[in-house]
């Protein structure tokens, strides 16, 4: 699997982001082919070098003389339906721009599909964005992953007057995405940026890959404690052999029951829990204690967290990002002379490395035989060397 890491230490826009993806490699002549695809006229795309910090960067600009700079998400939404560009460049840029029009709407109030965008529905916003899309495209990424992003501070113009920095809709926008905010004394994070971001980077912890190739886009701005760039690193990760992240929670309490730790692991499991555990434990002045664990995956944190605030007497909870190393596995049936049993296979690397029997099957099939589990057991696994 092919990534893009977002390593935006100075925040991102939409320029910033194909220029990256320029400096990766996309060809300027195959964007503007795409772009022909739309109908938008009056402008110029070109590319530049840029040297920042000692460090070579692209830096992306579109040359705009139309004058138009408001249009509907309707507008937009269907003048990339309707044209000729690959399926996956409009799903993408698609799903931007509703991005964008959902948070505009929750900040003024109105419908996404009432929403007229001013900066974003600028020809120069537009090509960013379908830019972007095209890009990740044309690089064969698979998955985006963002740093946390630096959220600046002050106040900027806008055609709704002076709002503060970060704006509205990038807050909407970059409600579950790790941010700093007051780190840099300017804007950022652009709407359009973090809609990008929003839209695409789902995968919030910083991954295990292998960097294969890095592209610098240069911002606009000059700033005065760090360089304008977004440096997007290209890399490859082995879906089947990847390292998971995950959150581990835990927490040590010594005034509750051992029933009811009990029905908070079981609550856990319902949840989604990969695993939960209690472990006997002893705290200051020799106090005997349990330490209760849970591994989650790190969309079900906040439900997790609330659950065990609920169901036990825990004043705090330890948190950490961990990863694991997941083998593959595959179920198979196999017939046995009692009956069918589900066995777990385990590879790694593509070697077979064993297999378990499922133990409610087994256990079922000992009970209406009369046999010793272990016996159930070695039926299973001699079926399984056949296959």
């Amino acid at each position: 699997m092919k990534i893009a890491y977002f390593d935006a230490f100075s925040g991102l826009s939409g320029d910033m982001t194909v220029g990256a993806l320029l400096h990766l490699g996309l060809p300027l002549d195959a964007l503007r082919e795409e772009l022909h695809k739309l109908p938008l006229t009056g402008y110029h795309l070109h590319q530049t070098e840029r040297t920042l910090s000692g460090i070579r960067a692209v830096k992306f600009n579109v040359e705009v003389h139309d004058p138009l700079h408001e249009r509907s998400f309707r507008a937009i939404s269907r003048m990339l339906q309707e044209s000729s560009m690959s399926l996956q460049v409009k799903d993408v840029a698609i799903r931007i721009f509703t991005m964008l029009a959902e948070a505009e709407g929750r900040v003024h109030g109105v419908a996404p599909e009432a929403v007229h965008f001013h900066e974003v529905g600028a020809i120069d916003s537009i090509i960013d964005i379908v830019g972007a899309a095209f890009g990740l495209h044309f690089l064969g990424i698979d998955q985006v992953y963002t740093s946390p992003l630096p959220m600046g501070k002050g106040v900027v113009p806008s055609r709704h007057g002076i709002l503060p920095v970060p704006g509205p809709a990038t807050v909407e926008l970059l409600k579950g995405i790790p941010v700093r905010l007051g780190d840099g004394d300017a804007e950022m994070v652009t709407p359009t940026g973090a809609a990008i971001v929003a839209a695409l980077a789902s995968q919030l912890v910083t991954p295990i890959f292998v960097p294969l190739a890095v592209g610098y886009g240069a911002g606009e701005r000059t700033l005065a404690d760090r360089p304008n760039l977004l440096r997007v690193l290209l890399g490859t990760c082995k879906e089947n052999e990847r390292e998971e992240q995950l959150m581990m929670l835990e927490t040590n309490i010594d005034d509750q029951s051992a029933e009811q730790l009990a029905y908070a692991v079981e609550e856990l499991f319902a949840l989604g829990a990969l695993d939960a555990w209690v472990a006997p434990i002893q705290m200051k002045k020799g106090r005997a204690a349990t330490q209760l664990s849970a591994l989650v995956p790190v969309e079900l944190e906040d439900a997790a967290v609330a659950l065990l605030m609920r169901e036990t007497t825990t004043l705090g909870l330890r948190r950490r990002a961990v990863e694991r190393h997941v083998a593959e596995r595959e179920i198979v049936a196999v017939e046995t002379p009692l009956g069918p049993v589900r066995v777990k296979r385990k590879r790694w690397h593509g070697q077979d490395l064993g297999a378990a029997p499922e133990y409610a099957d087994c256990a079922r099939l000992a009970r209406e035989h009369g046999l010793a589990l272990r016996e159930v057991y070695r039926m299973a696994l001699e079926r399984v060397k056949r296959i």
